[in-house]
C-alpha cells in the first residue's frame, strides 16, 4: 500500500470524512462537514493536521525530522508531518483521529468512543 493510500483509509475510516481539495489546489485534503482535518500538498510528500495546545511543541521537540511547524496554520497549531521518512503509522493514526475529534461535531466524535469501546 502506498503511503497516501495508507492516509487516505485512515482518514476515511473516520464517521462522515471526505476526501476534497483544498482551494486551488489538486492535493488530497480530508474534511468533516467540510472542515478540514488533515491536507496534503503537491510539492512534498507531508501532511499537516490540527492538533490540541502544547501537542505541535512536544512532536517537534521529540522528534524534529518528522515533525514540523507549517507555514501559515502553524501559529494556529497545526502540525506538520513528514511522509518520506519512516513514520510512525500507529501514531499518526492516533494523531489524524485527535485533529478529527478537533473539528468533528461533538455526535460524530461520540462515535469513535463507541467504535473504541466495541473493539476492546
Amino acid at each position: 500500500m502506498d503511503t497516501f493510500e495508507r492516509l487516505r483509509e485512515i482518514c476515511l475510516s473516520l464517521p462522515e470524512a471526505v476526501e476534497k481539495p483544498f482551494g486551488d489546489h489538486t492535493a488530497p485534503s480530508f474534511r468533516v462537514r467540510d472542515k478540514l482535518f488533515v491536507m496534503t500538498f503537491e510539492d512534498e510528500l507531508s501532511i499537516t493536521f490540527k492538533a490540541a495546545p502544547g501537542v505541535q511543541e512536544a512532536l517537534i521537540a521529540e522528534n524534529p525530522e518528522r515533525f514540523y511547524r507549517p507555514p501559515y496554520v502553524g501559529a494556529k497549531g497545526w502540525v506538520g508531518a513528514r511522509l518520506d521518512v519512516d513514520q510512525d503509522w500507529d501514531e499518526l493514526a492516533e494523531l489524524i483521529e485527535d485533529s478529527y475529534r478537533l473539528i468533528a461535531p461533538k455526535r460524530l466524535s461520540a462515535q469513535l468512543d463507541h467504535r473504541s469501546a466495541s473493539e476492546r
